[in-house]
């Protein structure tokens, strides 16, 4: 996957960087300003800052649009060597009819990401609620051409069943040691808010059940939590103990936290890390969010 894999136990965990991949959905938010990026950055610092806390962030800026040449550039220079971008494949690929059809723009958006090397690892590809366990073959056929480290998300129901659909699912992505991506919406749709965001994060999101998996060296969670940041906890807590347990075993698990509308993210992935340090001893701390300064108060004499 282009890195090394974690080794168990506190004398590898006291090693930068961290033995596993932690991150948002995205790094663009105009919200996280005195939160994770100072009043004055200018968006085209963003991605710099980010990476200066998180060492990976979700790609879903390509899945809505390919970017440009000169932007790919721009990240390239802007994210470090050790950093990790799960670039989505775009939706014209993978919402766009047969999968085997689609071979030469998923060839053409590879090579579009070629200056960001290594650090596109794994790609994935997020597939709609109308990609029916009767489309498998394409699905075999897409990885096999493609055989670049792929992580897959799957939303139609019968792949939650635990039926033979399901099984034949994880056993053909088990066999290409491709991973299942985790989705966990439970936080969210534990939400009783009228709030807005609540609401259309919860249209949004597809309301199905974690299925954590580890069919390959790095297993790719999603968590969608809770705009309260405390509620989240009864959800987080076993992917605490989840997360730890692959770092143990040697793998380099991935973790995204999203919020509704994604405001509080950071906070929640920062809250993720802290309680995993209590878990595993020895693992570093995140670099400190952004706080803006505080003008000190001179007391009376």
């Amino acid at each position: 996957m282009g890195h090394g894999s974690a080794g168990p136990g506190p004398a590898h965990l006291s090693v930068s960087p961290l033995p596993y991949f932690i991150g948002c959905p995205s790094w663009s938010e105009q919200g996280w300003r005195e939160n994770l990026y100072p009043q004055s950055a200018k968006p085209a610092e963003f991605l710099e800052l980010y990476a200066q806390v998180f060492n990976a962030v979700e790609g879903n800026t390509t899945f809505y649009a390919q970017p440009a040449p000169g932007t790919v550039e721009r990240w390239a220079q802007s994210m470090p060597e050790h950093f990790r971008f799960t670039a989505k494949f775009p939706r014209e690929i993978s919402h766009g009819g047969d999968l085997r059809e689609q071979l030469g723009a998923a060839e053409g958006f590879l090579n579009l990401l070629k200056p960001l090397g290594g650090r596109v690892a794994p790609l994935w590809l997020q597939l709609s609620t109308s990609f029916t366990p009767q489309r498998l073959a394409e699905l075999v056929a897409f990885i096999d051409a493609i055989d670049r480290p792929l992580a897959i998300e799957v939303r139609h129901p019968a792949f939650f069943a635990k039926g033979d659909e399901e099984r034949l699912l994880n056993r053909l992505l088990l066999e290409r040691g491709v991973e299942r991506i985790c989705l966990d919406p439970r936080a969210l749709f534990s939400c009783t808010s009228q709030a807005p965001a609540v609401l259309h994060a919860q249209s949004k999101k597809p309301r199905v059940p974690p299925r954590p998996t580890a069919f390959s060296q790095c297993p790719q969670v999603r968590f969608i939590g809770h705009p309260e940041l405390l509620a989240n906890d009864p959800f987080l807590l076993p992917w605490v103990d989840k997360v730890a347990g692959w770092i143990e075993e040697g793998r380099t698990p991935y973790i995204f936290l999203h919020t509704s509308d994604n405001q509080r993210a950071p906070l929640l992935a920062r809250r993720f890390h802290d309680q995993l340090m209590a878990r595993l001893p020895g693992l570093a701390a995140l670099p400190e969010l952004y706080r803006e300064p505080v003008a000190e108060q001179l007391g009376l004499l």
